[in-house]
């Protein structure tokens, strides 16, 4: 097999997503876009564009193209492009050359902006899987007015409903709180007294939003007893994110009370920290990682992530995913960095003799498909 080969077969691989969001429901204009290409949730200064950025690049070079146009047409010319499209057609496009066959669909974020399971699946023409945001269940109780005393109950009760079609589960206590949390399951002596003082609070406010580490890690240890995998959001993300306490290492005491259990524990993103991740993938059977999210914003740059990925971890311990939420360019531009990556990663090792070409292009389906397959139960539905 030849690099081209190689290359041909990368291509040409169906994969899954294993943590990936819907596409817009509605057109953009520049100025809603533009915030759509940072993690950030302040407003760009006047001075700036986000278009001078490695994913804003990354949009004009791969992305124009898909839509007719000249690679690196300026944005001005590419917004316009989106629009004179429609939403749909772009969405269209810009999913079917991203070569994804399975979306496992996290839902639990801004849905009312974006494609829900049904949606991606009409657009895409492909099979999406739903996974459930825990902390959104437990949100949706508390809108619902659920008693402080029956909440313990009313949780795992809603969470099995809630998760009675889904493949996993997915939390956001790096978001909420960080990753240094007590790793025991609370008692519910602990969680009623916490679920009072928090639902108060949110009838106070009007604000439904869990921060407490009580009601976060009991959202956890719910989680684990569904026994549905579980992804964790890890290290980079928006400015809610403390990143000193994202770093996965911290998660060390809770991966050990948890390994019992035979829960996988899915690492997502977890730019910088993704040699850590590695490490983790590496010394416990249940975790596994990727390092989605980071690949969108690192562009150009993204090869050395890809490849600093690949450095310590059983390759049977890694996933492919986009984290792709909103504009579509981000999974299309997912899938075709990703890739891109794998590629020049294998290809320089194959060329080396240190792997052979049907070792590359196994160890490239394994990361971009089977692995994610296997770990959801997914084998033979996909």
């Amino acid at each position: 097999m030849s690099t081209d080969q190689l290359e041909a077969a990368i291509e040409a691989l169906p994969l899954v997503d294993h943590h990936v969001h819907g596409a817009l429901r509605a057109s953009v204009d520049r100025a809603a876009l533009e915030p759509m290409l940072t993690e950030s949730d302040r407003p760009i200064p006047p001075w700036m564009t986000q278009f001078d950025s490695q994913i804003g690049l990354a949009v004009r070079r791969w992305c124009a193209p898909v839509l007719g146009l000249d690679p690196h047409a300026d944005p001005d010319t590419y917004v316009a492009r989106r629009q004179e499209f429609g939403v749909r057609e772009v969405t269209r496009r810009l999913l079917a050359a991203s070569g994804i066959d399975h979306y496992l669909l996290e839902t639990g974020y801004k849905g009312e902006e974006i494609l829900g399971v049904d949606g991606m699946a009409e657009v895409s023409g492909r099979r999406v899987d739903e996974v459930v945001r825990l902390e959104s269940v437990l949100e949706q109780l508390a809108a619902e007015g659920v008693a402080a005393a029956d909440l313990p109950t009313r949780y795992q009760e809603a969470l099995a409903e809630r998760t009675a079609q889904a493949v996993g589960l997915k939390s956001i206590i790096a978001y909420r709180y960080g990753f240094d949390f007590d790793p025991q399951r609370p008692s519910d002596a602990q969680v009623v007294r916490a679920a009072g003082q928090w639902l108060s609070q949110c009838q106070a406010t009007g604000t439904v939003r869990v921060s407490d580490p009580v009601l976060l890690r009991f959202a956890l240890w719910t989680g684990v007893d569904r026994g549905l995998p579980i992804q964790l959001h890890t290290g980079y993300g928006d400015p809610d994110v403390e990143l000193h306490r994202c770093d996965p290492l911290l998660l060390t005491r809770f991966i050990k009370e948890v390994e019992p259990f035979g829960v996988d524990l899915l690492l997502l993103h977890c730019y910088p920290f993704q040699r850590n991740a590695g490490y983790l993938a590496q010394v416990f059977p249940h975790v596994y990682f990727d390092v989605g999210l980071g690949v969108n914003y690192t562009g150009m740059r993204s090869d050395a992530l890809v490849a600093e990925s690949l450095e310590l971890a059983p390759f049977a311990k890694i996933l492919f995913s986009s984290d792709a939420w909103g504009p579509p360019e981000l999974h299309h531009l997912g899938s075709l960095l990703w890739r891109r990556g794998m590629l020049r990663a294998l290809a320089q090792w194959v060329e080396a003799g240190e792997w052979t070409e049907d070792d590359a292009l196994r160890i490239a389906r394994m990361i971009g498909r089977d692995n994610a397959l296997r770990v959801y139960g997914l084998e033979g539905h996909s």
